[in-house]
């Protein structure tokens, strides 16, 4: 399959961050994973005064149609174009869903955050699992979109040209790098970012450096955000050495923010 991604967003990803693909996967298998999440959460699809609480947290799915989702040709293509082909390991499973409601009370997991890759001393404890600057274990953060999400069905916030930010901090933290918490504890104190949204229609899949901070926010909205954060696995840790145009996307945006 020819390329996916034109220079442009190879470029944008590069040094904003992130890309996003339109129709990665098709209106069917969004639909078909909802239907799916359905069964396992505890309201009544058709009767919004039973969304009690504006988060239901699922996680870990590897039916077919989530599979499907997250395993199409144009993935697979952009995959190789920015990590590299042969570098990475195709999903298993389908990652975390943090099912948001419309609600009164406000979600407990808005804060700024950098996702892990490998695990720390308790493997069973994600707030020990740790990154470092070579990311050891995760090629891409993915937003997977499985339902339509406007600016009010909370959208993931992006901060803009974020990774740059987290890759200084951790080009001084060795091979142990930061772990979830203490990562989370400096994303406070970064340089102020543009905000972009992660919004678009069912099947768009949001491609973001894994060192990108994002954030949750309330659900203003009137129907259930649907999305998944699965993240892409690296077979190896990163190279950020050598000549520049030897590199990868993105390790090309690693080496740029440590000059």
């Amino acid at each position: 399959m020819s390329d996916i991604l034109s220079k442009t967003q190879v470029e944008h990803f590069i040094t904003e961050g992130f890309v996003s693909i339109d129709n990665a996967f098709t209106t069917q298998t969004a639909n078909e994973v909802v239907s799916r999440l359905w069964k396992d959460i505890p309201f009544d699809r058709y009767d919004p005064e039973s969304w009690t609480e504006p988060v239901v947290r699922l996680g870990m799915y590897s039916e077919k149609a989530f599979l499907d989702s997250i395993n199409t040709p144009r993935l697979h293509t952009a995959f190789d174009q920015l990590v590299g082909a042969d570098k990475w390991l195709p999903c298993q499973s389908v990652g975390a869903f943090p099912v948001r409601f419309p609600s009164d009370k406000l979600p407990n997991d808005t804060g700024k955050h950098v996702d892990a890759g490998f695990p720390g001393e308790d493997p069973g404890n994600y707030f020990e699992w740790r990154v470092n600057v070579r990311s050891k274990g995760r090629a891409l953060l993915m937003l997977v979109l499985y339902s339509d999400v406007s600016d009010n069905d909370a959208p993931t916030i992006i901060y803009k040209k974020s990774h740059t930010d987290i890759a200084r901090i951790l080009s001084k933290e060795g091979s142990s790098g930061l772990s979830f918490m203490e990562l989370a504890a400096r994303a406070n104190d970064l340089p102020d970012r543009e905000e972009a949204f992660a919004t678009g229609k069912a099947g768009t899949v949001y491609l973001c450096h894994p060192f990108l901070v994002h954030a949750a926010q309330a659900h203003t909205g009137s129907t259930p955000k649907f999305m998944a954060q699965p993240p892409l696995l690296l077979k190896n840790e990163l190279t950020i050495n050598g000549i520049n145009n030897k590199l990868t996307p993105i390790e090309q945006a690693i080496r740029s923010a440590l000059g």
